[in-house]
């Protein structure tokens, strides 16, 4: 069975590594999906991104954030925690995505609302199974846009 998809989703990944950018698009593209993915390098960018403020004002509302926690200029719990109490922010779902596994870390994110914590795995096919879960989870079946 081939499952039908309303439209492709628009993902903002908040990444300063340029390794791991470049595994996750390829992850993507492994994968077969076409969703759209705006990547973003520090934390004030991606607040940027989301407020579409400066060279940003044009941007997509995203339907999923993929954000790392360690950023540079403002990091990721500092991110998520505008994200969550910006109303016009605080629906959009935001899965940490990071190498951190420090239980302070993850108790954090989720005290900050987190929708999802996830290590990255050190593994080639262990990440490409990772986009695919995200993929399953979040953005199969359309996930909505908040604006």
């Amino acid at each position: 069975m081939i499952e039908q998809r309303e439209r492709t989703a628009r993902i903002l990944l908040v990444e300063d590594n340029p390794d791991d950018v470049d595994l996750t698009v390829e992850a993507f593209k492994e994968n077969g999906f076409s969703h759209e993915l705006f990547v973003v390098e520090d934390g004030l960018e991606a607040l940027a991104f989301l407020r579409r403020q400066g060279a940003y004002d044009k941007a997509p509302r995203p339907d999923l954030i993929l954000l790392d926690l360690n950023l540079p200029k403002r990091s990721g719990h500092e991110v998520l925690a505008a994200i969550k109490t910006d109303p016009l922010l605080s629906a959009i779902p935001v899965v940490v995505l990071t190498s951190s596994a420090a239980e302070s870390d993850v108790r954090r994110s989720y005290e900050l609302s987190a929708n999802g914590y996830v290590t990255k795995p050190a593994g080639l096919e262990e990440f490409f199974g990772l986009v695919r879960a995200i993929d399953r989870f979040w953005c199969s079946g359309g996930t909505r846009s908040m604006g």
